[in-house]
């Protein structure tokens, strides 16, 4: 992402903002994963969107209007010795220079400069719960700033969710975003492509998922989750993580994968039989979710609102699970009574952004939102019949299918960005273990 797209952002947040106000965003913390050993630092997605800083013990501070700087980084210091072990940081000048800031100062210089600028704002823009341990020195600061204040001495008015603006913000894509969230799908796709022509009976679910994981990296990218490769009963396991069952010959595979490039996430699930042919049964629920899955595609229109492609994949999925038996009774009276949440439980999609799940109002004033240009969502369906299901006959059971792709609003309809991964049944066929052993 070019330094000018970041700028942007934070002019355009500050407009939001107005004089006489603060925001104030501190950077994500390492975490430990057991005893020194640390987790991969992943920068927390705010900051980086407003920023492109990927290092931790930082504080970026926007102040709309001030003369001596809007855009203020706090961030470590050069220190070679501790560079020597963990790797370059940027430092203070380099915050001016190669990120934008108006003004770079020391993280240890925090508490001394940042309470000034606090106590000179009216409002204080935060995103209230995300750092507990830096909302607490937040109000501490205001705390002494109060206490130890005489007459007409200045404190904030109004402390408000940064939420509100900055999410509102992301909720719509660039084009600059749009071409990096093509490029990670890009990658999605070909990652499943490669484990499609791998998959054969025999091998363990983590086989599978290490495919993924090395054309993940091959690419520059890394999971953006961690992959769901369920096999047999585990495809009817919505967030199935053990992965580590024997594929048998007569199994479906279910394989929800994505990957981060750039800090964009894809978010791609295909489902297909381990021995490249589809039991009657198995293709008969896999075209019921396929034509939930166009159904609910065409349903991603500017102008309609969010819950429109769900609907229409309840639609069909009710139409299809009543057309081979599964559910009984008229189509209205089966979705009136949400009959189809038996074997259809989940939403159709979400957004998709820097998150997976990615942040943006679902409705507003109660009312679902309206789908706009530069939006991007996924788009789900699946329908899922584990073992034991009462009322259906054995020779449904372990079968669950979901496919889903992920999809960029445009002023004419929808960019599926994930188009080039197979969803008709006789090419997924086709495409299992067409590598050679």
């Amino acid at each position: 992402m070019q330094k000018d797209e970041f700028s942007r952002r934070r002019r355009q947040l500050m407009r939001m903002m107005g004089r006489g106000a603060v925001a104030i965003l501190p950077a994500a913390q390492p975490r430990l994963r057991n005893r020194d050993v640390l987790y991969p630092y992943r920068q927390d997605s705010d900051f980086y969107y407003l920023t492109g800083f990927a290092e931790p013990d930082a504080v970026a501070v926007l102040v709309p209007g001030r003369p001596d700087g809007e855009y203020l980084l706090f961030c470590r210091e050069r220190d070679p010795e501790k560079e020597t072990w963990d790797g370059t940081r940027a430092g203070p000048a380099n915050a001016v220079s190669a990120y934008g800031a108006d003004a770079g100062h020391s993280i240890d210089a925090v508490d001394e400069l940042l309470p000034r600028i606090v106590g000179a704002s009216d409002r204080v823009y935060y995103t209230m719960g995300a750092h507990p341990e830096f909302e607490q020195r937040l109000m501490a600061w205001v705390s002494r700033l109060r206490t130890r204040g005489g007459a007409g001495t200045h404190t904030p008015d109004e402390f408000i969710a940064l939420d509100h603006f900055l999410h509102d913000l992301r909720l719509y894509k660039s084009r600059d975003e749009a071409a990096v969230m093509r490029r990670s799908a890009r990658i999605a796709v070909q990652a499943h492509r490669r484990a499609m022509s791998m998959c054969r009976p025999g091998l363990f679910e983590y086989q599978i998922e290490a495919e993924f994981v090395h054309e993940f990296r091959v690419h520059d990218a890394q999971p953006s989750y961690q992959p769901i490769v369920g096999s047999g009963a585990n495809t009817c396991i919505l967030h199935y993580h053990a992965n580590d069952r024997r594929m048998e010959d007569g199994d479906l595979l279910l394989v929800d994968a994505g990957c981060e490039y750039d800090y964009y996430a894809s978010d791609v699930t295909r489902t297909y039989p381990v021995n490249g042919r589809f039991t009657p049964e198995q293709r008969a629920i896999y075209e019921v979710v396929l034509d939930a899955h166009e159904a609910a595609l065409a349903a991603v229109s500017p102008g309609n609102v969010w819950s429109e492609p769900h609907e229409a994949a309840v639609r069909q999925v009710t139409k299809g699970l009543k057309k081979i038996g599964l559910l009984e009774g008229s189509v209205a009276s089966l979705i009136r009574n949400r009959e189809y949440q038996k074997f259809f439980m989940h939403r159709t999609g979400h957004w998709l952004g820097m998150d997976v799940h990615d942040v943006g109002d679902y409705k507003i004033a109660d009312q679902w939102r309206i789908l706009e240009p530069g939006m991007a969502l996924t788009v789900e369906p699946g329908v899922y019949i584990p073992p034991g299901t009462r009322g259906v006959p054995k020779r449904w059971w372990n079968i669950g299918v979901r496919i889903e792709d992920d999809v960029l609003v445009t002023r004419d309809g929808a960019d599926v960005l994930t188009r080039d991964l197979p969803r008709d049944p006789d090419l997924l066929e086709a495409l299992v273990g067409s590598a050679a052993p």
